[in-house]
């Protein structure tokens, strides 16, 4: 059950009704818990919205819609507000029935089907293979995972996709590193030169080469072992970051090769071609852009596609000088290739370092599929590690950076998923060692566990004191709600009311940390209420004196436990019975 819905069709209806409005206009309309809950339960902008294009005042036209919604049974008052706003208060039935509809719809309670089945490719990580996993990678797996979990719980057809960048100088400089990690292994002395990478992550990797290959590439020439020092290098890098991410919970359905895409045909020059036949490509030169000079302007005569003709600032070169594909050619084909798989929808997870490449990716994308596809490429910005008040500086070319297996194996998985989802992905975020593991209300994640934990404490200490009390899922669904009158018990339902609103809105938002967010103040409101039973017997859960109203409270904690439980998963965190 969706309150925010159903009062959406009711307030359309009623303001179509008024006013004649056109289906368009009605659609604009939201309801939305006000600001400010003494306002109301609920809160709508139909009047501001239907105003303009009706040549109305708004705040008169609010008084007439006011009006109309006061003759609902299940609407207590409708006032107007400001210039034009209506805050509208529910009767109780609605949210005793509201906390039923929690009650038997158990842990499916929040589901949507708002995504309508829709194929979307969600892509993220997509770390270079070239080492380790490091913190800076863990806030995109994190976000990525959460966001696709989101998206299948309000009803999309979610693929996790990571596309491994094996293709270009980087996996050669890789693979040259590697090579002399295998003569290290074979017992030579080696320096490490500048532009290698020098990590000792590549010590086993050679190992496994020397025990595999034995000298057979010594004193060879680079084309004779490149390839395949490359080849079996990239597999073990890719092994290692599966390992990874393993420890994140972080798994995908699909890893798409780069290098696939010119391995047996050329599916760059087929997607460069498609293009060309839509009069998308062109042969012409690059005026000297303002400013700093971008590493792929040529002043030369080359293959460019026509980006500014899908809203991107310049024309985008395809091949280099020697023939070669840019990297941008290569993106375009693999997002072809996407959309020929049937994902007309995608979302790309990206590092702070790719902001500047969006607006070229989406001009692909309007290409590709014609202006009916879509992507949104969501921008995770950089972490800053702290420790012992100083930031941690990390770097994978020298050698010296904190992996994300440090970091998990340090303060444990959840610490490390709820808080890199604790905030927008597009702000900056502080990861403080002392606060994700300290045991207080400071700590977001374990403020939100450590309620769980409680409701959990709350059923025990129910089995235990009213023993007589049936107390499964079925006797809970049918407890006497009529009982909850206190305004504390009042604020929890209302909260927990906003969960299917908040699965739908943060997944239309392609925004997880809204889950989080919304688990905190769930929190807050539970935590709150049980230090009141403390100060008050009155309002304590369990009452062995009052079996109906103990039994009504259990429900209310119950869908509590059940929500908590819920959007903890979405995030890919743990709901534990008890905190150690």
């Amino acid at each position: 059950m969706n309150i925010f819905n159903d009062f959406a069709a009711r307030i359309r209806a009623a303001a179509g009704r008024v006013t004649g409005a056109s289906e368009a206009d009605l659609a604009r309309l939201t309801v939305e818990p006000p600001r400010d809950a003494t306002h109301g339960d609920l809160a709508t902008n139909a009047a501001m919205v239907l105003a303009k294009p009706l040549g109305r005042n708004p705040r008169e036209l609010a008084t007439h819609i006011a009006a109309a919604l006061a003759s609902d049974p299940d609407i207590d008052s409708a006032e107007v507000a400001g210039p034009g706003f209506i805050n509208l208060r529910l009767k109780w039935p609605v949210w005793q029935r509201s906390l039923a509809a929690l009650l038997a719809e158990g842990n499916g309670y929040g589901r949507s089907a708002v995504g309508g089945d829709v194929k979307t490719n969600v892509e993220y990580v997509s770390a270079n293979p070239t080492g380790p996993m490091h913190v800076g990678h863990t806030r995109g797996a994190v976000f990525g995972d959460a966001l696709a979990s989101l998206l299948k719980f309000a009803g999309y057809a979610v693929t996790r996709e990571y596309y491994i960048n094996d293709a270009g100088a980087q996996v050669d400089v890789l693979a040259r590193s590697a090579y002399l990690r295998y003569r290290e292994a074979l017992g030579e002395t080696i320096a490490i030169p500048e532009g290698l990478y020098p990590g000792d992550y590549l010590k086993p990797v050679g190992a496994a080469l020397a025990a595999k290959y034995g000298n057979a590439f010594l004193g060879k020439d680079e084309a004779a072992w490149l390839p395949t020092v490359r080849r079996e290098t990239i597999d073990a890098m890719m092994a290692l970051i599966r390992a990874d991410l393993d420890l994140l919970d972080v798994h995908h359905d699909v890893f798409f090769s780069e290098r696939s895409l010119q391995e047996g045909r050329d599916r760059v020059a087929e997607a460069i071609d498609w293009l060309a036949g839509k009069g998308l490509i062109y042969e012409g030169t690059l005026p000297p852009p303002k400013g700093q000079l971008p590493e792929d302007w040529e002043d030369r005569e080359q293959t460019l596609f026509r980006a500014t003709a899908f809203g991107d600032d310049v024309d985008r070169p395809l091949k280099k000088s020697d023939g070669s594909y840019t990297y941008f050619a290569s993106d375009i084909a693999y997002h072809f290739d996407k959309y020929r798989r049937g994902f007309a929808d995608m979302i790309d997870v990206w590092g702070a370092d790719h902001s500047g490449y969006v607006k070229r990716v989406q001009a692909a994308i309007k290409a590709i599929t014609g202006g009916e596809g879509s992507i949104d490429v969501k921008i995770c910005q950089l972490v800053r590690l702290m420790r012992n008040g100083e930031p941690v500086k990390m770097s994978k070319r020298s050698g010296d950076f904190v992996t994300l297996r440090d970091v998990v194996e340090e303060v444990g998985r959840d610490p490390v998923r709820f808080m890199m989802i604790y905030r927008k992905n597009d702000a900056p975020l502080d990861f403080d060692f002392a606060k994700v593991t300290e045991q207080s209300k400071d700590n977001p994640v374990f403020y939100v566990q450590y309620a769980h934990a409680r409701t959990a404490s709350v059923f025990r200490q129910a089995a235990a004191e009213v023993s007589d009390l049936k107390l499964d899922d079925a006797a809970l669904a049918k407890a006497p709600l009529e009982k909850l009158t206190d305004p504390g018990e009042l604020a929890l339902i209302r909260r927990l009311a906003e969960y299917p609103r908040i699965i739908e809105s943060a997944a239309e938002a392609h925004e997880p940390h809204r889950v989080a967010f919304y688990l905190h103040d769930l929190a807050s409101e539970f935590h709150g209420h049980w230090n009141r039973g403390k100060e008050l017997p009155q309002l304590r859960f369990i009452n062995a004196g009052e079996p109906d109203s103990t039994l009504a409270r259990l429900a209310l904690v119950h869908g509590v436990k059940l929500v908590l439980a819920s959007g903890l998963s979405i995030l890919g965190v743990s709901a534990p019975e008890e905190m150690r």
